[in-house]
């Protein structure tokens, strides 16, 4: 089998192949994969791994800012990870990380994201920590506490170095993250 991985901004990507990404979206989260969540996915630098039959694994790392002891940090935030169902325990969600984590090292101050139960194991062996601080974020009403999402909050420090859980993480407000 022949593997092919390409890193391309969304704009890059013609329609066909966003087409192609959110099918494989909609199967790898069995139909949980809802608007908002395409939404966030979009913007930002794709990884696609592409097999001799089609979209293989993808994953996406847009631009966040996170507020943390009084700085804003220029957060690559990952986004969509999913890797084909007849594919997957190959090694192709590594390869998909390793070229997201490779523009987040060269681009951001920090690395984030919301880990699913079945993909935080892959995210630790990879280096990636949960956060054990407080986790907010901006809501249309101001500062909101998500408890809920702590546990699954992971991060790579990238350049900002060692965060403080002592002080909270506030991220920047998107539709659908604040009910």
């Amino acid at each position: 089998m022949t593997l092919r991985l390409r890193n391309a901004h969304t704009a890059d990507l013609a329609p066909a192949e966003l087409r192609a990404v959110r099918t494989l979206l909609d199967d790898a989260f069995e139909g949980d994969f809802s608007e908002d969540d395409w939404d966030h996915t979009l913007g930002g630098v794709h990884a696609l791994v592409h097999d001799d039959t089609g979209l293989a694994a993808h994953g996406a790392v847009v631009q966040r800012r996170v507020l943390h002891h009084g700085r804003s940090l220029r957060t690559g935030y990952v986004e969509g990870v999913a890797v084909r169902a007849d594919v997957r325990r190959q090694g192709l969600g590594g390869r998909v990380m390793a070229a997201l984590e490779g523009v987040i090292d060269r681009a951001y101050a920090l690395g984030a994201l919301s880990a699913t139960c079945e993909g935080a194991g892959l995210y630790a062996a990879r280096g990636w920590h949960e956060w054990p601080g407080r986790f907010h974020a901006l809501g249309p009403d101001g500062i909101v506490h998500l408890p809920d999402e702590e546990v699954w909050l992971f991060l790579r420090p990238a350049s900002a170095g060692a965060l403080d859980p002592a002080y909270e993480l506030v991220f920047d407000w998107r539709d659908g993250d604040v009910l």
